[in-house]
């Protein structure tokens, strides 16, 4: 990771997840003038495959998680405060990485089970065309940011576990806790949902996951940490400063006392150097 980062990490993109926000911004404008134009906007394999429909790979980014509501507005706030504190903790090149990453596994994840669906219906003949068109429509739905969000809620509760957010704007509950019930909850849909669900899924746990092993130290990300090793740096600044003074006798320099004069000795045999109380009273080396 850090020999790519030296290599592109100038290529980064800064305030990604503001970049998101905007996007979906645009797809609640659509959604507001021609709901049905979003339609044209999903990721559906099939019509990228054989319809020629190129711009899905990148336009169901623009489609929004859900209807503008209240309480989508809360999540987008709180998901542009988390992305932007994951961005300053992870740099922006990684933090780049994981959504992008994130973003190209959910892609490959719907070809694959598009392939799926296609071997099933050339082998056992229970999709007919129509059938198939309609069911990719449908599972469109589950290849959207929606998972790419909850593994940004994952990253972020591995790097702040202690960190704690007000339930309901009323109970306190550690950041920890909500992502293990998400990883829980992703688990579980992971065995029991339809299948574009669950590929879904995977895309986002295999991300995380990656994110995960890719960061060995996790830890060293973590606020305690960070704050712990300025302060051991700051500590190893002091103690190994070089100063340009020292007293012979009781070792002070300027900067135990910046009000200390010091002066070399004439009649010592050699480069002896005295502050202010010692140079009249030491005894002169012969």
């Amino acid at each position: 990771m850090s020999k790519f980062e030296k290599k592109f990490g100038k290529y980064a993109i800064p305030n990604l997840t503001l970049i998101l926000i905007m996007c979906y911004v645009v797809g609640y404008i659509m959604q507001v003038i021609n709901a049905d134009f979003l339609y044209y906007l999903t990721l559906d394999p099939e019509r990228i495959l054989f319809g020629g429909h190129v711009w899905r790979i990148l336009t169901w980014i623009i489609v929004p998680p859900d209807n503008l509501n209240l309480f989508t507005l809360i999540m987008l706030f709180f998901y542009y405060n988390i992305g932007t504190l994951m961005e300053r903790t992870l740099g922006t090149y990684r933090y780049n990485v994981y959504i992008i990453g994130g973003i190209l596994l959910t892609v490959v994840m719907s070809f694959l089970c598009y392939g799926l669906l296609y071997a099933l219906e050339k082998l056992g003949g229970t999709y007919d065309t129509y059938a198939m068109q309609v069911t990719m429509l449908w599972g469109s739905q589950y290849f959207s940011t929606y998972y790419i969000n909850i593994s940004i809620f994952l990253a972020f509760a591995v790097c702040y576990p202690d960190m704690q957010v007000l339930l309901m704007f009323v109970v306190p509950v550690k950041v920890k806790w909500m992502g293990i019930l998400d990883l829980i909850l992703l688990t579980y849909s992971l065995f029991t949902g339809v299948i574009f669900e669950r590929f879904a899924v995977a895309a986002a746990l295999i991300n995380f996951l990656l994110f995960y092993l890719s960061t060995k130290n996790i830890s060293r990300l973590r606020p305690k940490e960070v704050k712990r090793r300025a302060q051991f740096k700051q500590q190893v600044r002091a103690t190994s400063r070089i100063t340009r003074h020292k007293c012979a006798i009781c070792g002070q320099t300027e900067t135990d006392n910046e009000n200390l004069e010091f002066r070399f000795c004439s009649k010592c045999n050699g480069n002896y150097e005295y502050c202010q109380e010692h140079l009249f009273t030491h005894e002169h080396v012969k």
